[in-house]
């Protein structure tokens, strides 16, 4: 199939290059969305087809398939580049084969950069249209000075202001374009976070999120705050119990030994204060990380803790992990079992059927029974047994760091 790829802005009067007019002028099927069809309506030939793109986009395709001869082109709409998280890269996943010529417009990020005259090489840039918080969470635990963030009408300046604020990332000024390249419309507003915060913005509309010079040596230093781990005592605690937690030693010897570097998806089953959920979630962003906690105060501890030090984006269910419904969450490629309730069997079986290959399993034993147990039913369940790390702290009870990996090839 043939695409030609035509990037708008708002504008309601495009400007074309000459071929692109030619294109338009000769062309039979156009697609779009709603806002590209009210702009360019007016230009298209009168017997032309338009196939608008909304959701489910299988329908879309399947139009595409179905409705359009080989030698026709299909000529497309799409917002700013549409190679930047644009429709023109849909087309390649879907339709690797595809013949596509690109027209692109500046994006809207470029744009905003634009009218700040505010130079943008060294942004970071994240997309939340149609997708989860975690790019925009990760950008912000690794403290990324300048964020271009592309936003829709779930995620917008002002619950991406709430969201900031309620994680303590409070030091950054927000630059808001709505309707960019709409000369009626177009609006820049520079506010603090308390200020989109409770502000109302029309949508289409971007923003860039900004640490200033000033600002960004002591932010620097909060980052690298806990950079080896934070100390026990700043957590919130389960009752006030202050030895239920997993300690920063302990708890950074964990980490290593489950490869969080190598990993994607992490599971902490027996949370309770968040510890090791929240250690895993700053020392490694690009995690999903996922906690289970049986135990309803684990709730209120996990979100306190999760605020207090900046960790967004950990997704807690409070259950039995047993009786969970967990088919439908991403499956694991490392898990931490910080309680098993004397179920270990049970719980081995059940983390197998979901862990991807090359996964791994790490349980901390303070007991020769704990130890033996998790050893004989890790080798029924098909693990592979690693080498395990003995170490005594203070007057606590010596650990044992129990490691059991699953095949490369199950």
């Amino acid at each position: 199939m043939n695409f030609i790829i035509i990037g708008l802005d708002d504008s309601k009067t495009p400007f074309f290059l000459p071929e692109v007019t030619e294109y338009i002028r000769l062309g039979k099927v156009f697609s779009g969305g709603l806002r590209h069809y009210e702009i360019v309506k007016g230009i298209l030939p009168k017997d032309a087809i338009w196939i608008p793109i909304t959701v489910p986009l299988d329908a879309v395709f399947a139009r595409y398939m179905e409705e359009v001869s080989p030698e026709d082109d299909i000529i497309v709409f799409a917002s700013g580049d549409p190679l930047f998280f644009g429709f023109a890269n849909t087309i390649r996943r879907r339709l690797p084969d595809a013949h596509i010529r690109l027209y692109p417009a500046f994006n809207s990020l470029q744009m905003l950069a634009h009218r700040l005259v505010m130079p943008y090489h060294d942004m970071r840039t994240v997309s939340l249209t149609g997708r989860p918080w975690q790019e925009l969470d990760r950008a912000l635990i690794e403290h990324a000075p300048k964020i271009g963030i592309l936003t829709d009408r779930e995620h917008t300046p002002a619950t991406i202001a709430s969201r900031m604020l309620e994680y303590n990332y409070k030091d950054y000024t927000l630059y808001v374009g709505e309707h960019l390249g709409n000369p009626e419309k177009e609006r820049i507003r520079i506010l603090t976070l308390e200020e989109a915060a409770q502000t109302t913005f029309d949508h289409p509309n971007n923003l860039i999120a900004c640490i200033a010079p000033e600002k960004r040596d002591i932010h620097y230093q909060l980052s690298t705050k806990y950079y080896l781990g934070i100390p026990d005592e700043e957590f919130a605690h389960l009752d006030g119990r202050s030895r239920m937690i997993t300690k920063a030693p302990i708890r950074l010897l964990t980490l290593q030994a489950l490869e969080l570097h190598k990993h994607r998806v992490f599971w902490d089953i027996g949370f309770c204060t968040g510890s090791v959920s929240i250690e895993a979630r700053l020392q490694f962003p690009h995690l999903t990380v996922i906690a289970f906690e049986i135990r309803l105060e684990g709730r209120e501890l996990i979100d306190a803790n999760s605020r207090r030090f900046g960790a967004p984006g950990i997704q807690s269910f409070i259950t039995d992990f047993l009786e969970a419904d967990i088919h439908l969450l991403p499956r694991p490629d490392a898990v931490f079992i910080g309680g098993h309730g004397g179920r270990m069997k049970e719980m081995l079986g059940r983390i197998r059927e979901v862990l991807q290959p090359g996964g791994c399993i790490v349980f901390n034993s303070v007991s020769a029974e704990s130890r033996q147990t998790f050893a004989q039913e890790a080798k029924e369940a098909g693990l592979t047994l690693s080498p395990s790390m003995h170490i005594a702290l203070n007057d606590y009870n010596p650990i044992e760091i129990m490691k059991a990996t699953l095949s490369q090839y199950q």
